[in-house]
């Protein structure tokens, strides 16, 4: 019992260090912890800092990136601890995401593509949005939405890469340019898709000279 609270006197000292140095990077007084967003979830989430970690990265970022659905705020301290608080060293989400290979490494020989595999990748950052990403597919959301597609379609561990490509979009865009990330829902992200694909299938169906017509609903069909 006592190696416990030795390990638990430690842990508290880590988190007053972090407190600390969070507090040491706020600008001037910080941002108005009063124009923080509605807290998404009050579930405490387990290992979490012994300290308020939302707000004290809102005072430092200006943007609550526990808003982005599979981020919490332990989370969201380790992803601003790899990549810290200001991404412009990436010119664009797509420099950002090729640096933690999540996106496709494409391979080109004469014209022709050989391969399109995501390059393996040591990055911490790379995981923890990976692990953000096998937490959504269950949620009710538009990420959740598209994870179940693309498993479906594609097989998890392809899915878990695009998911995680998606937060890291998000991830960048918020703390570049101060995004405000709303999500739509499952329903309105699955409403697009359908609608993508039926304009898709009709720029097709007309190439070939065709049109589309939308089925009438059949009747309901009395029981007796």
């Amino acid at each position: 019992m006592a190696l416990f609270d030795f390990y638990q006197t430690k842990v508290l000292e880590c988190d007053r260090k972090l407190e600390a140095a969070l507090k040491a990077l706020e600008i001037d007084e910080g941002h108005d912890v009063r124009h923080l967003p509605k807290v998404r979830t009050k579930r405490r989430q387990v290992n979490t800092p012994d300290f308020e970690v939302r707000s004290a990265l809102y005072r430092v970022l200006g943007v609550d990136l526990t808003q982005i659905h599979g981020i919490g705020p332990s989370l969201a301290l380790k992803l601003v601890g790899e990549c810290g608080t200001d991404l412009a060293a990436w010119p664009s989400s797509k420099h950002f995401t090729s640096w933690l290979c999540l996106a496709p490494g494409n391979k080109i020989s004469g014209g022709k593509l050989l391969s399109s595999k995501t390059r393996r990748s040591s990055s911490r950052a790379a995981a923890l949005l990976r692990l953000a990403a096998t937490t959504i597919g269950r949620s009710d959301t538009a990420l959740g939405a598209f994870y179940r597609r693309l498993s479906a379609r594609a097989g998890k561990a392809k899915a878990v890469t695009a998911a995680a490509r998606k937060i890291a979009v998000l991830f960048y865009n918020s703390l570049r340019h101060g995004m405000a990330y709303h999500d739509p829902g499952a329903s309105q992200y699955e409403e697009r898709y359908r609608s993508r694909v039926i304009g898709n299938l009709q720029r097709r169906a007309k190439a070939f000279g065709f049109i589309l017509h939308e089925m009438p609903a059949e009747p309901d069909m009395a029981v007796s």
